[in-house]
């Protein structure tokens, strides 16, 4: 029986997940993060094969095709056989901010690649480096990691490229942007899901897997955890509780506002509107061990509103609803019952997902109905019912709230849909 490998790097730890024909699982692998290896490229590539080496060996034999799916804007420099010349650039890494004004003369008015943590934005930054000269390639970390499998520099997705201005609508880099004549290699963009080559030899037989499985074009890490959700009809939405708490409403209509940090990425004939706030489960474990959320979680009175009023975040700055990389944490007054404490940060949280939805719905969304939940939030009950409160909408966990199993169907489709014919 056939089966497809579904790849998962995100703010925790990379996963990876094979699925049969009939798109279920058969094999979960986990890769967590040690301290501060999510910015370094040489973990990614360790954890990329250690998770290869978990594929139990029924299926390695039948695997077909691989799909990655990295977080959005996490971006590095290669030279011209793939090696990155400096440390790559996180997806909430705001060093963009300092040529946003020359951005500004560049790109449409309140376009999404005006803020300080876009692609485009962070490559502006890059090429003030000293080592730029040596740079030949602009990948996004989901590019790269296929890189490593099918060996062909340059080839990225239209949903990691949006942030970097490509027209989604149009299928091609906008005038404004070619114009500037980078001197640098902007990636073909293929989309997501499309077979781009058979894995290399060496891969192949390191990790016996068969020489003609197909690498496909991958896509965002939020945008895996949707199609990993069950979600398919206009004003359903997504909300990615992981470290940090992403929203996607699928809407037939597209909205793009750099102002507030909103976007849109191509589904079909549908899009996927929304943004990324850095609030979230990374907050909550500054303060808490997952034993200690779990337990006092119980403790809250779920049907009672919080008095506290914080906007919580590890450090300054915020991308969504409020897109301001100044923006200050607020995290005080901090009452000396940890129970009220957790309370008000998960309350403050629901309230900053509100005001997501209801910004997009305000700028001609369509209508939220229902919020699937993925991401570890997902399984504290708690928060579904705070949640649940504030939205006024049903809160319900996700189909499947792996990340890594969207991309599987990714690739599953993309091959199905091509006849498993490779391209490049």
């Amino acid at each position: 029986m056939s089966c497809y490998l579904g790849i998962d790097f995100g703010t925790s730890g990379a996963r990876a997940v094979v699925i049969d024909e009939a798109a279920q699982i058969q094999a979960q692998m986990r890769y967590p993060w040690a301290k501060g290896a999510i910015a370094n490229v040489t973990s990614w590539q360790t954890a990329l094969w250690a998770l290869l080496a978990q594929i139990p060996e029924d299926w390695q034999r039948e695997m077909k095709a691989i799909a990655i799916n990295g977080t959005s804007s996490t971006v590095l420099l290669c030279d011209d056989v793939g090696n990155p010349i400096s440390a790559p650039l996180l997806y909430n890494d705001a060093r963009g901010s300092v040529v946003l004004e020359e951005l500004r003369k560049i790109a449409p008015p309140h376009h999404t690649v005006l803020s300080a943590t876009s692609s485009l934005a962070k490559l502006l930054w890059m090429m003030q480096l000293a080592t730029f000269s040596e740079a030949r390639y602009f990948l996004h970390q989901a590019d790269w990691l296929a890189f490593l499998l099918h060996g062909k520099l340059g080839i990225s997705d239209y949903h990691n490229a949006l942030k970097l201005g490509y027209d989604v609508e149009r299928l091609q880099y906008p005038e404004w942007l070619t114009s500037l004549q980078l001197s640098i290699q902007l990636p073909q963009v293929l989309a997501p899901g499309t077979p781009i080559a058979e894995l290399r030899t060496e891969i192949a037989n390191q990790f016996s897997l068969p020489p003609n499985c197909l690498v496909c074009a991958g896509t965002t890490d939020s945008i895996a955890a949707f199609l990993a959700s069950g979600a398919t009809s206009p004003g359903e939405a997504v909300t990615s509780l992981g470290s940090t708490l992403v929203l996607k409403l699928l809407s037939r209509t597209r909205i793009e506002d750099a102002r507030y940090g909103i976007y849109s990425h191509r589904l079909g004939d549908l899009w996927l509107t929304g943004g990324a706030s850095n609030t979230g489960g990374a907050v909550l474990r500054e303060f808490f061990t997952d034993a200690e959320l779990e337990n006092l979680s119980r403790e809250i009175d779920s049907s009672q509103g919080s008095e506290l009023d914080y906007y919580p975040l590890l450090t300054t700055g915020d991308r969504f609803p409020i897109n301001d990389p100044n923006l200050p944490p607020r995290l005080t007054p901090r009452p000396e019952n940890p129970v009220e404490f957790l309370h008000g940060l998960l309350e403050s949280i629901a309230r900053i997902e509100t005001r997501g939805y209801e910004l997009l719905q305000h700028l001609g969304a369509d209508n939220l109905n229902q919020v699937y939940t993925a991401g570890g939030g997902a399984k504290n009950l708690t928060w579904t019912a705070i949640r649940q409160r504030c939205l006024k909408v049903p809160v319900v966990s996700s189909v499947n709230t792996e990340a890594a199993y969207g991309s599987a169907l990714l690739a599953m489709r993309g091959v199905l849909s091509t006849g498993s014919s490779s391209e490049g």
